[in-house]
């Protein structure tokens, strides 16, 4: 009786424990322990502020991604719409200077300035995918050539330098610590926690997912279809444009090179988390533990020379890879159980 009652506790055990969903943050948990194996100074305070930094930037992209992915939808341009966004406040606020001085007014102009931008870029790719039925694909590749060429046109073929008055005054929104956190870290996690209660406690969420699994049955359950997968670009826009405003005081610049690959670090940090490429299932739990995983690999490998630094957008590209076949495997596997 005793043997019978254990050996049928430990399936439920099993049972219990999901693998997909626990999988980023094992992942994490290893990539951690090798990073501090390599070498002890991985958990420094410095090296773990650092990380939690940089993931920032790709993490806020990515929650943006995870709704666009989940819709079933795609977004190729963000890297170059951040790079114009950076590119467009930063003539912006050296345009103000004459008028509103060196101040937080100034600054306040060019947030205000990335905000309304990404708005308007998500909306564009939102419209040209929905209204204009081109796919998302093929728009957004476009857009990407797009911005990218603009800010390098803005750019005369260089770079693009904040003034250094305005950069003294901008200079803590990356810098700055509250509570002991980064703010961009407080960033990332108050957009996290929008994100996450929107996927998952809104009619939106459920829309998007069910828009992903089927947009035909959507329409016939009365889901306005266009109206949400352009809301999901429009909310990719703003949280490119939140990026983008923490990342400009890092540097004081932006040129042709600036956002280069992050649409490729935003999409592997989503599908590492968990959420379906051909939409239809998202989560933003597992996204920010994807953006993390990123983040820890690159810093991984400054901290070794088994692999270059230089080879980490190989890295990120095979992680993709792996990822999407994982998620057929799971597929072909349901299909041959029904």
């Amino acid at each position: 009786m005793t043997e019978t009652t254990m050996s049928s506790a430990k399936p439920s055990i099993l049972r219990g424990f999901d693998l997909k969903t626990a999988g980023p943050a094992i992942a994490l948990l290893i990539l951690c322990v090798i990073g501090f194996l390599l070498n002890p100074a991985f958990l420094s305070e410095g090296n773990i502020t650092n990380l939690l930094t940089r993931s920032a930037f790709i993490g806020i992209i990515a929650v943006g991604a995870t709704f666009v992915i989940t819709a079933g939808g795609i977004d190729l341009s963000v890297g170059s719409m951040a790079a114009v966004i950076a590119g467009v406040m930063i003539i912006v606020m050296n345009s103000a200077v004459d008028t509103f001085g060196t101040g937080v007014t100034t600054v306040l102009i060019g947030c205000g300035c990335s905000i309304i931008l990404g708005l308007g870029a998500g909306l564009v790719n939102g419209l040209l995918t929905t209204k204009g039925k081109i796919e998302a694909f093929i728009v957004t590749l476009g857009t990407m050539g797009i911005y990218r060429s603009l800010v390098t046109y803005f750019a005369d073929g260089g770079t693009l330098s904040l003034n250094y008055d305005i950069r003294g005054v901008y200079r803590p929104v990356y810098y700055d610590s509250f509570f002991g956190l980064p703010i961009p870290v407080w960033v990332f996690i108050i957009v996290s926690i929008a994100g996450w209660f929107l996927m998952n406690r809104t009619a939106f969420g459920r829309y998007c997912t069910a828009i992903g699994s089927n947009e035909s049955v959507a329409k016939y359950s009365a889901i306005k279809v266009d109206r949400v997968k352009t809301l999901t670009y429009v909310i990719q826009g703003v949280c490119v444009s939140l990026a983008t405003i923490i990342y400009v005081p890092r540097l004081g610049s932006a040129s042709s090179t600036t956002g280069v690959l992050w649409e490729l670090e935003a999409i592997a940090a989503v599908i590492i988390g968990g959420t379906v490429l051909k939409g239809g299932y998202g989560r933003i739990g597992g996204t920010i533990l994807g953006a993390l995983i990123l983040t820890t690999i690159g810093n991984i490998l400054n901290f070794t020379d088994m692999i270059s630094n230089y080879l980490n957008g190989t890295m990120q590209g095979l992680i993709i890879i792996v990822a999407v076949w994982l998620q057929r495997g799971d597929w072909g596997r349901s299909k041959s159980a029904d």
